[in-house]
């Protein structure tokens, strides 16, 4: 199914633009979203009201039966014997040229060299304000649904195999043993990247945080692991086939934890479930990040919107956008927008403070029509034996 352009067209009206330009390669989840391709090199993408792509001899073929462009050109058909940078964006204006474009928007984040490149041939060239096609990208379909969905189901075998390298432990002197050795945070990630590989998924840079490491909320983790201690794991994969991602978070303690960790973690699923409830098209991301800050602050906990400067408590915003990129549109945070059926969104409320460790739960979720579907079916559970 291809997306549905139609903001993208009004934009290109309203900045009196011929086209829409992305020089990048398919990480990028924007080129990857307007071109339906999927390479390792960078390949420009315009969109006109129809899709064109210019790209290497060596994508050609593929470019033509794999992506959804209109039309598909290669280097040599722009090409004379220069090279260079200068000769690159020669011939890139003479693909432009092809398709009577002399007015282009672009991303933020263009490269500078083809921009300057393209101006010195009397092309101007506009940076756009906003990420159009982030917004666009926010609102999936029910086809880009259907693979959030799939992309779940493995996180969620990714994380029983974490669950159960950390259950499996022996408890020896205060650390984690297991075969006899002590468990590391790298162990239990390779038990993570290994289930799902064997699912057609890349594990991005999972955290299987314990200890202090657990109090800073994008340390992944590293070093024996201790019995007693709050161990975040954190599992994010994307699939290699479509490019869509998942994200969730579990928090687990093998052994005896702390008085204070379990009411952290009693609060913070609170706190999830109050953001739930104000879950829905309509309601603003800083809404739903205002009820996770609530909850905290009615408990005594530091939050940034009571403290900006706080170093511990609840240090970071409640959600995300998920999708080809796992951080995208929109934010669950202060001044997030409004929610609209077809957001897939993270709700990771969490506490931090390195004389306790970290504790964050987090659930995936699809904003619908009448409120929201949790895609998450992993449960929730702090001691593990």
């Amino acid at each position: 199914m291809d997306p549905d352009l139609s903001a993208l067209d009004a934009e290109l009206a309203d900045d009196d633009a011929d086209g829409y330009l992305l020089d990048a390669d398919s990480d990028d989840p924007d080129q990857r979203y307007l071109s339906g391709f999927v390479a390792p090199d960078p390949f420009v993408t315009l969109y006109d009201g129809d899709t064109h792509l210019l790209v290497s001899a060596l994508e050609y073929g593929r470019a033509k039966t794999e992506s959804r462009a209109a039309t598909v050109s290669r280097h040599a058909d722009y090409a004379d014997d220069a090279g260079g940078r200068e000769a690159n964006t020669e011939l890139l204006g003479r693909f432009l040229d092809d398709h009577d474009i002399d007015s282009l928007l672009v991303p933020e984040r263009f490269p500078v060299g083809t921009a300057d490149g393209l101006r010195e041939q009397g092309i101007n060239v506009t940076a756009e304000d906003d990420g159009i096609l982030v917004d666009i990208r926010s609102v999936k379909t029910d086809e880009e649904i259907e693979k959030v969905r799939d992309a779940q189901q493995v996180n969620e075998r990714a994380m029983v195999a974490a669950e159960n390298a950390i259950q499996g432990a022996d408890v020896e002197d205060g650390q984690l043993v297991a075969d006899g050795e002590p468990l590391t945070s790298e162990r239990v990630k390779t038990a993570v990247e290994t289930t799902l590989l064997q699912h057609g998924y890349s594990s991005g840079e999972t955290i299987v945080a314990g200890g202090a490491d657990a109090a800073d909320p994008h340390n992944d983790g590293s070093g024996p692991l201790a019995a007693g201690e709050p161990i975040i794991v954190d599992i994010f994969p994307k699939s290699t086939d479509t490019g869509y991602h998942a994200d969730m978070t579990r928090t687990f303690v093998k052994g005896e934890p702390s008085e204070r960790a379990e009411e952290w973690y009693e609060l913070s699923n609170e706190a999830l479930d109050a953001a739930l409830d104000v879950v829905e098209p309509g309601a603003t991301g800083e809404e739903v990040h205002n009820a996770v800050c609530d909850v905290y602050e009615d408990a005594g906990e530091p939050t940034l919107r009571d403290d900006p400067e706080t170093e511990t408590g609840f240090i970071h915003g409640t959600g995300h956008g998920v999708g080809l990129a796992v951080h995208e549109m929109p934010s669950l945070s202060f001044e997030g927008g409004e929610l609209e059926a077809g957001n897939v969104i993270t709700i990771e409320p969490g506490l931090y403070d390195p004389d306790v460790g970290g504790v964050r739960v987090e659930d995936f979720v699809l904003v619908t029509d009448d409120g929201y579907e949790n895609l998450t079916d992993y449960p929730k559970r702090l001691r593990i034996e």
